[in-house]
């Protein structure tokens, strides 16, 4: 009997070791493994942005409270656009392409592919693209209510 017991938690812990490691297909749309260790993957070229309240802006949030709760990440596009921001927690922008334009008190930076941007918490921003920009962001902390005020 033990030895079935025994059998039975081996299998259960494989089978968990196993879902682990595979991609998150059914949580997310887009590709991402999860280690056990906590540590995740995620596939930047598999993101799908999904229209957010702004024309010409798309998002994908890359992970979950859950998986990350004190930082938030995801994948943001804007289409020949710019919009007014306030943010309420630190944020960095990676460039992955196009040119990603940061307006402020009347000043302009300007950040290119591999480019890294910091905006510390209380900025009052405007993101601007010429044409078309895709980045990663990566913010602090991760309360996901108050994205901006």
């Amino acid at each position: 009997m033990e030895q079935n017991e025994e059998l039975v938690r081996r299998i259960v812990e494989e089978v968990l070791r196993r879902a682990q490691q595979t991609p998150c297909r059914e949580q997310a749309p887009f590709q991402k493994t999860a280690d056990p260790s906590g540590i995740l993957l995620v596939k930047t070229d598999t993101v799908r942005c999904q229209p957010f309240e702004q024309d010409g802006v798309s998002l994908q949030d890359i992970v979950t409270l859950e998986e990350a709760p004190r930082m938030g990440a995801g994948v943001m596009e804007l289409d020949h656009t710019s919009f007014e921001w306030t943010l309420s927690y630190d944020e960095y922008d990676m460039v992955i392409s196009g040119v990603l334009e940061i307006e402020i008190d009347g000043r302009r930076l300007t950040g290119g592919p591999g480019d890294i941007l910091y905006i510390p918490k209380g900025s009052h921003i405007h993101f601007c693209t010429p044409d078309k920009a895709r980045y990663a962001y990566f913010v602090y902390p991760a309360d996901w209510q108050s994205k901006g005020e």
